[in-house]
């Protein structure tokens, strides 16, 4: 099992108080990611606040742009992979200009990003950078990835398809890895269907094992419909984590937490197949022996990876305190 860590690049306002992380806490965050052997960072994409956290704050949020991060933590770190969980393509309209990015940033980090893409759980940030472009945003996604691998793949690419056109374009230099990790975002059918076309890994945002089971088996017969093995696919679980010294604390300390709000949140977008059920339940909230039994049905139902975890928290300190706990306690006894 793989196990990496949520960057706090978008969640202020979400799923952390306001202000929350510096430019220096998240370089403290990524050392020590690594210093405690997590796989892995994985960082949102948010470009403007959301209404509902302009209510509820006057100050407004820090969203720090992921790819931008990720040069800079590249060069202060060794080992560490980086991974965009999510980054929103449809807010994203010059793709050449995107995929010039993501190979500089491969280039540079030498070969340690994954691209994880997604539609984006807020149409109405989508709507307030573009608000006069009608667009499918599920389609957009879609026909991004093909456009982007379409660029890595040719020396000499063009593509005209119905939202992105370029043409005659030798975009060098490519990405390092010879094959970059894409991943596809999402729990609808939709998402995983893309992942299975296009995709080396799934990204799904914590639901009950029960459901996760259901979608992987479909996801394991779009997979073998296209001629590809379930070993090739990794199913990377996006889950919250509080280890705590009893079931009772660590259950109270997430209910009063910010993310706990966010949850609630995105019960009419992301989470809206999930109304009814408990988010303590859902998600690594408990001992260190109740998180490991949760994370045992997890790896039963076709989990691979502990992907971007994020660790519930008012302050960077109980962040790191989290982490360093949950890299103790929690990692070594994964089965």
């Amino acid at each position: 099992m793989i196990v990496s860590v949520g960057l706090p690049t978008c969640m202020e306002g979400m799923m952390y108080p306001v202000p929350f992380a510096s430019a220096e806490d998240l370089v403290r965050i990524a050392q020590l990611a690594e210093e405690t052997g997590y796989h892995s960072v994985w960082g949102n994409d948010h470009m403007t606040t959301q209404r509902y956290v302009r209510q509820e704050f006057d100050t407004p949020p820090n969203f720090w742009e992921p790819l931008m991060v990720y040069a800079y933590l590249a060069a202060k770190t060794t080992t560490l992979k980086f991974g965009t969980g999510m980054l929103i393509t449809p807010m994203r309209r010059d793709i050449v200009v995107l995929a010039k990015q993501v190979a500089t940033l491969d280039q540079f980090s030498n070969g340690r990003f994954m691209f994880g893409f997604g539609v984006g759980a807020y149409r109405e940030e989508f709507e307030a950078l573009n608000p006069t472009w009608e667009v499918h945003r599920g389609d957009l996604v879609e026909e991004s990835i093909q456009a982007l691998k379409n660029l890595f793949a040719n020396r000499v690419a063009s593509w005209n398809g119905h939202y992105y056109q370029y043409e005659d374009v030798e975009m060098y230099p490519k990405p390092l890895q010879d094959h970059l990790p894409i991943y596809v975002g999402g729990n609808n059918p939709n998402a995983y269907r893309r992942a299975a076309l296009y995709g080396d890994g799934w990204l799904p945002a914590g639901m009950p094992v029960e459901q996760l089971a259901s979608k992987v088996q479909h996801l394991n017969e779009l997979l073998e419909s296209e001629g590809r093995s379930f070993d090739e696919m990794d199913v990377a679980m996006q889950l919250i984590a509080y280890v705590g010294d009893n079931h009772e604390q660590a259950v109270t300390n997430f209910q009063q937490s910010q993310m706990y709000n966010h949850l609630v949140s995105l019960s009419k977008s992301t989470l809206k197949e999930q109304v009814g059920t408990k988010h303590e339940d859902v998600n690594l909230i408990g001992t260190p022996t109740d998180i490991l039994e949760k994370i045992g049905r997890l790896h039963e139902a076709g989990v691979k990876h502990l992907c971007g975890t994020y660790f519930c928290a008012s302050s960077v300190t109980e962040l790191l305190d989290q982490m360093q706990r949950f890299a103790e306690d929690v990692v070594p006894y994964i089965d």
